[in-house]
């Protein structure tokens, strides 16, 4: 039998909130025991406090919003900008994947607007594929596991790539019946408010995410509100057609036809 376990992995305290805990919500209705980790701190996500003490906040906040999703936090495991593709990160996240032992691996879209973010999608996706080479060191040390697991890319922030080109979801999580409990846990992250409206431009923090959700949904052609997965490539994962997220979540996973045709046809 296969593990019900999957794991967010997310770059900042609040990026699996934007785009993936409702998800993340529905597989602990499921049946699933879900963790959380954040491989970032946050420590860079303020005009107020020093680095010590935003990473500190920081810590707190995202504790408490794994509290409300019902899943097992992680400690971070760098700072902010420097999420690197290095093997120290990636021997560090790797025990992880070998201590969890996901079925179900939630993370970033190789394309996205912040190299934080692209870094670990590559990092989630080495992590999860080296789960059973005996011969790689993880740090700390754990032993090599031979089981499938298999990959979701969330959608990029702005449903973009860093090159404006429009990033199409192959497939789509009604995220409607748990969306209040999915603001409530981006709530949890109070210092972010002030932080984004000043750097990024964010007009309302909540806003933001629920104007995501909605344009999703309305991609959906079905859902309110939703998440857009895209699922990554087999090879070294799982078997071809594997697909345990469409098993978990039954009639709240919608599968984009129109997505699969294209990646037949070579236009993915």
């Amino acid at each position: 039998m296969p593990n019900k376990v999957a794991i967010a992995i997310g770059a900042h305290p609040d990026d699996i909130e934007f785009q993936m805990a409702g998800t993340l919500l529905l597989l602990k209705r499921g049946g699933y025991t879900t963790h959380y980790l954040t491989v970032a701190s946050g420590n860079c996500g303020s005009t107020d406090y020093n680095s010590a003490a935003t990473r500190a906040i920081r810590n707190t906040e995202a504790r408490a919003a794994a509290k409300i999703l019902g899943a097992q936090f992680h400690p971070c495991l760098t700072d902010d900008l420097e999420v690197i593709y290095s093997l120290e990160l990636l021997r560090a996240l790797a025990a992880v994947i070998r201590e969890v032992k996901p079925q179900i691996v939630l993370t970033h879209s190789p394309q996205d607007y912040m190299e934080d973010h692209v870094n670990t999608s590559r990092l989630a996706v080495t992590a999860a594929f080296g789960r059973g080479m005996a011969n790689f060191r993880t740090a700390p040390a754990r032993p090599a596991a031979k089981y499938e697991v298999t990959l979701y890319h969330a959608m990029p922030q702005g449903l973009r790539d860093s090159l404006r080109r429009r990033i199409i979801p192959g497939a789509f999580v009604s995220t409607t019946s748990v969306q209040k409990t999915k603001r409530e846990a981006l709530a949890a992250h109070k210092s972010q408010q002030r932080w984004l409206d000043a750097s990024q431009g964010f007009n309302s923090y909540l806003l933001a995410m629920e104007d995501m959700s909605l344009e999703v949904g309305r991609m959906s052609k079905r859902f309110p509100h939703a998440e857009g997965w895209r699922r990554h490539l087999h090879l070294g994962f799982c078997a071809p057609e594997a697909d345990p997220l469409g098993e978990a979540l039954g009639r709240s996973y919608l599968v984009n036809k129109a997505y699969e045709r294209n990646l037949e046809a070579g236009r993915g």
